[in-house]
């Protein structure tokens, strides 16, 4: 018989409820990465999700991004809140259909998941004061970089990386981008945050190419 407190046993050890409940946690961007770590989160039991995006779900999100084909012409936040909720309708949801504004108040936890140098950068001037845990992932094709922000150390390294766009590599993830990649990436994330919350050193930049069985760690 199903019970609302049993669902977490399988992953109690590894993710502990009783922090996790505390924070509020927002997601900026719900496409290719977004929209999966939004799922893994409501499956770890999060609480309190918000959700930041302008976007609706267009024909090739459905085999790029994990929506559906019911989705189409939804907007992203409505879809991936939905998602969320069908898997924990208990979720407290906040859903901003909208680009990310410097005015906006962000949850403890940020998950930085947009496809643009540019972008990311002005979000974390915006917030870099404001957030007890920063993680942004970053994809294109088969190469995903995941980096995580929780100290004076992470946050100077961090900020090394806001390269100008003109300097990175050509294309967005929207460019090339498969769900593996996407997924795996996301996975990545999810795992700092519960290490985080188990107080187990994060990597503050890790790299994964996959079509060169590569990882690195920085």
């Amino acid at each position: 018989m199903y019970r609302p407190d049993s669902r977490f046993l399988r992953q109690q050890s590894l993710v502990p409820q009783e922090m996790l409940m505390q924070l509020r946690i927002t997601v900026i961007g719900v496409g290719a990465i977004g929209r999966q770590v939004s799922i893994q989160l409501a499956s770890l039991g999060v609480r309190n999700l918000q959700l930041v995006d302008f976007d609706s779900v267009e024909l090739t999100n459905v085999t790029t991004q994990g929506y559906l084909s019911a989705d189409i012409g939804l907007l992203k936040v409505n879809a991936t809140g939905h998602a969320v909720q069908q898997i924990d309708p208990a979720v407290e949801l906040s859903l901003v259909d909208d680009r990310f504004r410097p005015h906006l108040q962000v949850g403890d936890v940020v998950f930085c998941c947009v496809d643009s140098i540019t972008a990311r950068s002005a979000i974390w001037r915006s917030v870099a004061s404001r957030f007890r845990l920063w993680i942004d992932g970053r994809m294109l094709g088969e190469v995903m970089r995941v980096l995580a922000v929780a100290d004076e150390d992470a946050r100077e390294h961090y900020h090394t990386t806001l390269f100008q766009q003109s300097d990175a590599q050509t294309g967005a993830c929207t460019a090339r981008g498969v769900i593996y990649t996407a997924a795996i990436a996301a996975g990545l994330m999810i795992h700092q945050f519960t290490r985080w919350l188990r107080g187990l050193p994060l990597d503050s930049d890790l790299s994964v190419n996959l079509l060169a069985s590569e990882l690195v760690v920085a």
